[in-house]
């Protein structure tokens, strides 16, 4: 398994990409490409690199200031260009980057390229759930959505669902304000009805509407939202998991009793830590690309960038794209009839 990562995306870029990469080419045997500046890379790697990573020199960097739209056509020698290229042309089996989200999406999309028959990639990150996870699907790319968009992501989660988390028959929900049918502005109406329809031909499994409080308690395996929406509830999610971290800290220093009380529940509270950590996630898979390509968070550390490696080769050893594009092909053959 071959894994093109670039180096010169994200905060912490090159040093804690190179660490997260000679982690994961340790910890997995992965074969890892480095794409960026080659001498700021080998600095960062301690002057060698070991056995199975290997470094593709790319000049320019995409920075957050550049225009997501046109940065990957204007620096075509960036490390994100570079990489998204060798990835269309073959020269490995997934991407992984913690750069500009806009400029990977349009890279993604113009250079590696849509499934056949996918209108819109969408973002799936995979959220901590009372009952376990959930994949969220869009969480931030298409902020304005057709009925389309909206059934392709379901189809789409559904599917990316029964790899992540191993769930044979995925529980689809349609984020909304309310459980019932009516629920919502037109396009949330609308959007209930189409996935009805594909629940009744056997397509995917629709649960109906899901409320954000009924997500969090495990209601839906596949959260279907535009991505407007999407991205306020995740990041609604990181700011509450950091909020309660910090007032339980706070509270278990008020006095000699509570600071015991925190070392019985110590083990509890590093699992909550743990469950509401980006980095032992890795990354959030773009869905609806031709190949596998995973961004990782702008301020991901050498462990988020190894996880999201991991992610990256799973992805690509389950064939997820291929089987996507099966799945849409259904979808247009239904729509057609």
């Amino acid at each position: 398994m071959k894994i093109i990562v670039d180096a010169m995306g994200g905060d912490h870029a090159p040093q804690e990409i190179v660490r997260g990469a000679l982690q994961a080419n340790k910890a997995y045997g992965y074969e890892i490409v480095l794409v960026g500046r080659e001498e700021e890379i080998l600095a960062a790697a301690g002057g060698n690199l070991p056995a199975g990573v290997s470094v593709r020199n790319a000049r320019e960097v995409v920075e957050i200031c550049d225009d997501p739209a046109t940065a990957f056509k204007k620096k075509k020698d960036s490390s994100l260009t570079v990489g998204l290229t060798m990835l269309r042309d073959g020269e490995g089996d997934a991407f992984v980057s913690a750069g500009s989200t806009g400029a990977l999406l349009s890279g993604a999309t113009l250079v590696t390229k849509r499934i056949r028959g996918v209108r819109r990639a969408c973002m799936a990150p995979v959220i901590p759930t009372a009952v376990g996870s959930a994949v969220l699907c869009d969480c931030g790319a298409n902020a304005e959505c057709s009925v389309e968009y909206l059934t392709q992501f379901a189809l789409l989660g559904s599917f990316y669902a029964r790899s992540a988390l191993g769930l044979e028959k995925p529980r689809v929900g349609l984020l909304n304000i309310g459980a019932e049918p009516s629920k919502g502005d037109t396009l949330r109406q609308e959007t209930w009805k189409a996935l009805q329809e594909m629940h009744e031909k056997g397509m995917l499994c629709f649960v109906g509407n899901v409320e954000p409080k009924a997500a969090m308690f495990g209601g839906a395996d596949v959260i279907v939202a535009d991505g407007f929406a999407g991205n306020v509830m995740l990041k609604t999610m990181e700011a509450v998991g950091s909020f309660v971290g910090k007032e339980l800290k706070v509270m278990f220093k008020e006095n000699p009793m509570t600071m015991l009380s925190a070392l019985l529940v110590k083990g509890g509270l590093s699992r909550f830590k743990a469950k509401m950590d980006p980095n032992k996630v890795g990354g959030t898979a773009i869905l609806g690309i031709s190949k596998p390509v995973i961004k990782a968070h702008g301020s991901s550390n050498a462990e988020a960038i190894c996880n999201a490696i991991r992610q990256a080769a799973d992805t690509a050893a389950a064939d997820i794209a291929g089987e996507m594009t099966k799945n849409i092909q259904l979808l247009q053959a239904e729509n057609a009839e």
